[in-house]
């Protein structure tokens, strides 16, 4: 089964850049239809869908995000990157990656990241 485990710091000051990288395992982020996404839930909210990046590096973002989004990776490490621009508390939440297509629907154990100065 896919494993995939969300690393970044828990901590970023409103305006700064939210970076986050997940690595992944017992799996191919090249594999053909193949898709890496990541999802955040705010507290107390629900689950929302931030963007993914397809096998072939091809990018695809929230509407509401796009413009501060940019999902990328390193193929020699396996892992896929999300990064978030201009945070403030709004972006405050649980980031989950998680696998598609190919691989199915699995999810990492996500990481809490939290807006404040």
């Amino acid at each position: 089964e896919v494993q995939l485990q969300a690393s970044g710091p828990g901590l970023v000051k409103p305006s700064q850049t939210l970076a986050l990288t997940c690595t992944v395992s017992m799996a191919t982020i090249t594999q053909n239809w193949s898709y890496w996404t990541w999802i955040r839930q705010p507290p107390g909210k629900g689950l929302e869908w931030i963007g993914y990046i397809a096998f072939s590096g091809t990018t695809t973002y929230s509407s509401s995000l796009k413009g501060r989004t940019a999902i990328s990776r390193d193929t020699s490490k396996n892992q896929f990157t999300l990064q978030l621009n201009s945070v403030t508390p709004e972006d405050t939440a649980v980031y989950y990656c998680a696998s598609g297509g190919t691989y199915g629907d699995c999810w990492g154990q996500g990481t809490q990241v939290t807006v404040s100065s």
